[in-house]
């Protein structure tokens, strides 16, 4: 690999610890700083080598780490062949010790595989594995569709015996798989469940064997098109988890028509999806169970009403359940003779997950109130949208207690008075205040991770969503225990810890301890998060030891920082009152429209 490795602004960022609009002022400002080499006049890339030597020449920190450079090394080939040379590099770090070079590790260049082994070594190779794949699909987010894995969790676990054979026969990069071990840099435990995939892209199939190999997971791993070349034909495991591709008209109708995985009937031309369930239900055990993500549109098309009628009769269907984005199905392979059911589970858990468990338990115990009869289903035009049949006679309740939460959630903003001409105040910096000891700053453990354990972690998304610590770590030297007062920064957001809750710091987080006697926390949150919310530790930060604040005396600080608290106060407000709103909005529709509800207007009965 002859390129030389390529960086783009965000990427300079990162290494130079500060933010991007930084990076635009040194391209504009000064004439010597690289020109780019590549990539777009939008997304241009830079020569890594020519950027690190202008930054030693201006005296810019910067660090550039093992894993940074073997990421860079792997770009500089190119968009085209980034996958490939991920699946290479698993191909490298799953070979045995004594083994000999396989084709797939051959692309890579001596230099470049010296370099990802010595990673290996500094993380083991599950972590640096992961860390690259990680790049790679935050690299081309918008080419792979990655199922979400608070969803991928919840199929496995609704459908997954203990040490089971599991089937995903669109298997992407491996995200349904990797679900039950639920720490991602996880080994399997013994007796585990043996992992069987298959997937049209050869490079997310070599992926996805890599990875699971990695994790010690028995598994085998096909590439191919499975609805006309069925890598697994004949085979029958313990359950199916698949999220097939949406709205793929092009899936094999013409060649497929007499096919015997159709016990249903055949899928019309535009129902692919209801392809990829027949064809899971092929290969699941009598009583085994099957978790597809289906489009909503599915519940209901007209085209596909006769295949739903008849999984619906055979007792296959055993529920569908809305989720944010798409509908999961659950279906059970009907055994000879068994009776099948009289009803099905209807859910609506677009607001919340975790209901979904607590009715599918419901549902198997015959003890569900959630559930629709067949019978009427079969007699309408087996329409199974959620939202159609959500009981009735909890709408008005609903509404009312939504509309209760929307109204207690509600904010006002400060009073501020407005001025004239700004204030010209004497002012200080950040960096200022913590040599002068107003301020300690703190960062959790550079290899911490938030993923298992009996700690409990700060992260980011909670300091974004003002919601408890949802993290958990083990017990190791370097961890920073959160005290009431604290100010936690992350990249997007900032906030006053009013109590620590036993929590400690997590990754990409910086931690800001006042000294209370002299300096108020929300004075200086409020002048972080003015200064662009950026104090960070993580991917894209400027210096935030140049924030400006301004010299006042406490009580003068405390005004203010009463005002930054009530618009924090405010700005969660406003969050949880656009999910609420939206929930009142649909609430409200479904009960003008079926009668539960009135409006309370004047001469209207009842």
């Amino acid at each position: 690999m002859s390129h030389d490795p390529t960086v783009n602004a965000g990427d300079i960022a990162r290494l130079a610890g500060v933010g991007r609009a930084a990076v635009s002022n040194w391209r504009r400002r000064h004439d010597d700083f690289p020109d780019p080499i590549g990539g777009t006049a939008n997304q241009p890339l830079f020569s890594l080598r020519q950027v690190e030597s202008w930054l030693r020449r201006y005296g810019k920190s910067y660090q550039v780490s093992l894993g940074d450079r073997v990421w860079q090394r792997l770009k500089a080939a190119g968009d085209l062949r980034l996958g490939e040379l991920v699946a290479q590099a698993g191909a490298l770090l799953t070979r045995p010790a004594s083994g000999p070079e396989t084709p797939a590790e051959g692309g890579l260049e001596p230099e470049l595989a010296e370099l990802l082994l010595e990673l290996a070594g500094q993380l083991g190779a599950l972590t640096a594995y992961e860390f690259l794949c990680e790049r790679y699909l935050e690299a081309h987010s918008r080419q792979l569709s990655v199922t979400r894995e608070d969803v991928a969790g919840l199929m496995v676990s609704l459908v997954r015996p203990a040490g089971s054979t599991i089937l995903d026969p669109a298997c992407g990069v491996g995200t349904l798989l990797l679900a039950p071990t639920h720490d991602q840099h996880a080994q399997a435990e013994p007796g585990a469940a043996r992992m069987l995939g298959q997937e049209l892209s050869e490079t997310s199939a070599a992926i996805t064997a890599s990875r699971l190999r990695l994790r010690g997971i028995e598994a085998e791993v096909v590439a191919g098109d499975s609805m006309r070349d069925d890598g697994f034909a004949g085979e029958r495991a313990d359950a199916v988890v698949c999220d097939p591709p949406f709205n793929e008209r092009a899936w094999g109708y013409e060649e497929l028509t007499g096919d015997p995985r159709w016990e249903y009937g055949l899928p019309p031309r535009g129902e692919p999806e209801l392809a990829w369930v027949q064809h899971c239900l092929t290969h699941v055990k009598p009583r085994g169970l099957v978790a597809i993500l289906m489009p909503p549109a599915a519940a209901s098309r007209k085209a596909g009403r006769r295949i739903r009628a008849n999984l619906l009769r055979a007792g296959a269907l055993r529920a569908v359940i809305a989720l944010p984005g798409s509908d999961l199905w659950l279906l059970r392979r009907p055994a000879a003779g068994e009776r099948p059911p009289s009803e099905v589970l209807i859910l609506d858990a677009t607001a919340d997950l975790a209901s979904v468990e607590p009715a599918w338990e419901a549902y198997l115990e015959d003890r569900s109130d959630q559930t629709v009869r067949i019978i009427d289903l079969l007699a309408d035009e087996v329409d199974m949208t959620p939202a159609r049949h959500q009981r009735r006679d909890d709408v008005g309740k609903a509404y009312a207690e939504a509309r209760d939460r929307f109204m207690a959630a509600a904010s006002a903003p400060p009073d501020l008075k407005v001025l004239e001409q700004p204030l010209d105040q004497p002012a200080t910096t950040l960096g200022d205040l913590i040599k002068e000891g107003l301020v300690a700053t703190s960062q959790a453990p550079p290899k911490m991770a938030a993923d298992g354990g009996e700690v409990p972690v700060l992260t980011s998304d909670d300091v974004l969503n003002g919601t408890p610590p949802s993290g958990l770590t083990t017990m190791q030297q370097g961890l920073i225990a959160i005290r009431p007062g604290d100010v936690v920064a992350s990249y997007s957001s900032v906030r006053v810890m009013a109590d620590g809750g036993g929590a400690v710091l997590g990754p990409h987080l910086t931690l800001y301890r006042v000294d209370a006697r002299r300096l108020d926390p929300d004075f200086l949150a409020g002048f972080l998060r003015a200064a662009g919310g950026r104090a960070t530790t993580g991917s894209s930060r400027f210096d935030v030891r140049r924030t400006r604040l301004p010299r006042l005396s406490l009580k003068e600080q405390k005004a203010y920082g009463d005002a930054f608290r009530q618009l924090a106060v405010l700005e969660d407000a406003i969050r949880e009152t656009s999910t609420l709103g939206q929930a009142l909005i649909r609430l409200g529709l479904d009960g003008l429209a079926d009668g539960h509800l009135h409006p309370r207007a004047h001469g209207l009965t009842p």
